[in-house]
């Protein structure tokens, strides 16, 4: 099913680009098409990899650097609740890049994730939102219209060698771990990332430990930024699926060679994200290497056509969720700076994805994971 011409009038503007600012809100308010409204209705909207940094937890850009004042990601406070409304999902999976804080000696990354921790708590209980942690909750915060938030973090750099530290954060909430990122954890690193020379022969011994433990916890297991090698070594011990949450395939390089110099590491083979679906995970295609939402949405397509629409999500790899200056910072595209999933939906519709389609790549298939692996935890 399809949007007509004069339907998606409606939605995009004379040159092509989807309206992200008040002309959407006010088409919302005029009515949006029953086709979008549908697919939205029974969609639980799902970013499965997004930047959250209250105020004092912005991370520097490499270690022993200072971002200058202008650089910072988001004004003095943040907006939580006010932002995930404005998303238009129901849940987003927020996420602190732990390795680029100020890791300057052993134990500096706990605490940096600790103090991180406990910035989002405030924000969570000034903005009445609970954690999910389960499917039901995540059912709930779509049936409710109530967003809410995924714990996770980007690197497990605050392990350091404890694997106690995982129950640790586990106990505070977080139920999605991302091992690894781009530096190695200086005390006992996991494994090796896509984007150095390969030094660990893959997963190491204590690597695999921290996937048991997330198996036992009930904590998904992310391997964004992993190289294959490593994949392929938590294949071997995982005994739930796991996800991908951000990165997009290697063939889908864009038209900007120096983003596409600098991205590519970070992109997978057609082979590589077939391991990750045959073994029951999902690849959460990033906004990254896309110039406008039908780049995207032709992103998500070519990853749809090499592994199946059963193992596609959505990871923006984005500041969605982060306020600056009052002000939305949906830096997904070019002019987006409002809304982010009913566009997306709507474009989706409109190159020729049946709704049942839309809902398993807008969260469904994330769910099935999340829903396994945290079954019979609270």
């Amino acid at each position: 099913m399809g949007i007509t011409s004069s339907r998606r009038e409606l939605l995009v503007s004379a040159s092509g680009a989807m309206l992200w600012g008040p002309a959407l809100l006010n088409a919302a308010d005029d009515g949006v098409d029953p086709a979008v409204a549908q697919v939205l209705s029974k969609t639980i909207g799902i970013d499965m990899h997004n930047h959250v940094y209250p105020a004092g937890t912005e991370p520097h850009p490499q270690r022993g650097q200072t971002r200058q004042p202008q650089e910072q990601p988001q004004g003095p406070e943040l907006l939580l609740a006010e932002e995930l409304k404005r998303s238009g999902l129901a849940a987003v999976c927020a996420s602190f890049v732990l390795d680029f804080a100020q890791n300057d000696k052993p134990g500096d990354a706990r605490d940096n994730f600790i103090r991180w921790l406990t910035a989002i708590d405030a924000q969570l209980e000034k903005g009445h939102i609970r954690r999910a942690l389960t499917l039901k909750d995540l059912q709930a915060a779509h049936e409710h219209d109530q967003p809410t938030i995924v714990q996770t973090v980007e690197g497990s750099h605050f392990i350091e060698g404890h694997l106690d530290r995982v129950e640790e954060v586990y106990k505070r909430g977080l139920r999605h771990l991302q091992l690894l990122h781009e530096h190695d954890d200086m005390v006992s690193p996991l494994g090796d990332t896509n984007t150095t020379p390969a030094h660990l022969g893959g997963l190491t011994a204590f690597g695999a430990e921290v996937v048991k433990e997330c198996n036992r916890l009930g904590i998904v297991v992310d391997l964004a930024h992993a190289s294959h090698e490593t994949v392929l070594g938590v294949l071997k011990v995982a005994k739930q699926p796991l996800i991908v949450s951000h990165t997009g395939l290697d063939s889908r390089l864009g038209s900007n060679p120096k983003m596409a110099q600098m991205m590519k590491p970070r992109l997978i083979s057609k082979e590589h994200a077939k391991v990750v679906a045959d073994a029951g995970g999902v690849i959460g295609v990033w906004t990254k290497m896309s110039e406008s939402l039908k780049d995207f949405v032709g992103n998500i397509k070519a990853m749809v056509d090499a592994v199946g629409v059963d193992h596609v999500g959505i990871g923006s790899d984005t500041d969605l969720l982060s306020a600056k200056n009052g002000q939305g910072t949906n830096n997904a595209f070019p002019g987006s700076n409002v809304e982010f999933f009913r566009p997306i939906v709507a474009e989706m519709l409109f190159r020729g994805f049946t709704p049942e389609d839309i809902g398993k790549v807008g969260g469904a298939n994330f769910c099935r994971v999340f829903g396994k692996v945290t079954a019979g935890h609270v």
